[in-house]
């Protein structure tokens, strides 16, 4: 393996539901999707992707439906549109059963879980996956989620807000409540742990009071590697403030090193080296054993995609209800408190033709793999691609969409990999250890200069 090369990453990208990013394609032959409540399900896709040397399956997640569009859930339930969708936190420890080295980025909302209860589902998580799993940090953005519990919807910089403080009771909990030392295991005297290393946190906040201390010792990492997406001028801030792994889903593919430099900025601005977080690409793969094969194959999925579904999945990321627009009206002008970075991308680039985004370019590229970038071709094709991209962009490496499930995984580890592999392009064999020494290389915890150091006892 080259030394010099740029080696690329992968991760699988799914959810626990019927449809994730590709409306309508449940229905090809062969995908499992329909499968989703099958335990042997999930363990066939961990396997498929630590065959591949993948980072992690990163597992998405909303508490609630897509109902923006045309004002109604109809239309999410009628295709089964991330509706239904079952809870992402099983899946970790179902996959790393049967897994020895793979990641498991699990996904939950800050605003839908409180962090006490939460810190103990993490340190179990991490426990039983051996310092194998990731926590993809959303806020939410589908107002039904909210009025399911409740609550009222925040504004979007709000709810970051409240995500900072959440994260603060998350460090203190697991990174300073139990001393390194607290376990001392004394059989003979009875003793399991030194209560004078066990610390209550006494946190009051605006948004959260957790007086007590963490009921769980210490995992392998503590604080399981941090993931998220957060792109907005807020969302991006709160990022750099935390995450090691960070997700981007430019629409157009000049837009990619844009997205990565705001990225790379952001992390020195927040205090830390522009190389302490992956960047992971959202992409999908559509391969064979040659070029024709795989445009052909192409074809054939887009004859199954669902329009209708396509545009539920995009108002719900947009805010914005786009059954009401015509094909040809400009999406430059929406205003939303859902995801705004990809608003402002639509107002901001243009597609790979260098034409304004509009309702009818959108449906032209969000049928398999949402807004991703679509990457066609036989096995040269796309490693020449996915370098390209790399080079070009700064990123680390792609979140794998898939058209099917689990095929697309399985075309990318049968055709992909190995001619990556054979450039020097990817790695051979896994690092040991846990997930952060495995994209690091710096040991299981998190980094001194890291945010969460400052609530750790003593520096440990």
């Amino acid at each position: 393996m080259s030394k010099n090369k740029k080696q690329i990453h992968f991760n699988a990208f799914e959810m626990n539901c019927i449809t994730h990013l590709s409306a309508g394609l449940w229905r090809y032959p062969n995908d499992e999707a329909l499968r989703y409540k099958d335990i042997e399900y999930w363990q066939n896709i961990a396997k498929i992707a630590e065959k591949g040397l993948f980072d992690a399956i990163f597992i998405a997640d909303v508490l609630g439906v897509y109902d923006i569009y045309n004002n109604s859930a109809d239309a999410a339930l009628r295709g089964a549109v991330q509706t239904p969708v079952n809870d992402p936190i099983q899946l970790a420890a179902i996959g790393a059963s049967v897994t020895q080295n793979l990641g498991f980025g699990i996904t939950a909302g800050v605003a839908f879980e409180q962090p006490f209860p939460f810190a103990r589902r993490l340190s179990t998580l991490d426990h039983l996956t051996k310092g194998r799993v990731g926590w993809n940090i959303v806020t939410g953005y589908l107002p039904s989620a909210n009025a399911n519990l409740g609550e009222k919807e925040l504004p979007h910089d709000e709810r970051y807000a409240l995500a900072d403080e959440y994260m603060e009771v998350i460090y203190k909990l697991l990174e300073g409540s139990w001393e390194d030392d607290a376990v001392v295991l004394d059989k003979k005297n009875g003793i399991f742990a030194d209560p004078n290393k066990i610390h209550a946190i006494k946190h009051k906040g605006k948004y959260f009071e957790v007086p007590g201390f963490h009921v769980c010792e210490p995992s392998i990492q503590r604080t399981p590697v941090l993931f998220q997406a957060g792109n907005s001028p807020r969302g991006l801030e709160f990022a750099a403030k935390h995450a090691e792994a960070i997700f981007i889903a430019p629409i157009a593919k000049e837009y990619t090193k844009t997205a990565v430099k705001q990225v790379r900025e952001a992390l020195v601005k927040a205090g830390r080296d522009p190389y302490s977080a992956k960047i992971y690409v959202l992409a999908t793969i559509i391969t064979d054993k040659t070029e024709a094969l795989a445009r052909a194959k192409y074809k054939d999925l887009l004859s199954y995609v669902s329009e209708e579904g396509s545009l539920v999945l995009n108002s719900g990321w947009l805010g914005e209800n786009l059954g009401k627009y015509a094909l040809d009206d400009k999406l430059s002008h929406i205003k939303s408190n859902a995801i705004l970075g990809k608003v402002e991308e639509f107002a901001k680039s243009r597609t790979d033709e260098g034409k304004d985004w509009t309702l009818r370019e959108l449906i032209k590229i969000a049928g398999i793999g949402a807004l991703g970038q679509k990457i066609i071709g036989g096995a040269k094709e796309v490693a020449t691609e996915l370098e390209r991209l790399v080079e070009y962009s700064d990123a680390d490496g792609f979140n794998l969409a898939y058209a099917t499930t689990p095929g697309t995984f399985e075309d990318v580890v049968e055709f992909i990999v190995p001619e990556l592999q054979k450039r020097g392009s990817y790695k051979l064999e896994y690092t040991s250890g846990s997930l952060r020494n495995k994209l690091f290389g710096k040991g299981d915890r998190l980094d001194e200069k890291h945010n969460a150091n400052s609530y750790r006892i003593k520096g440990k």
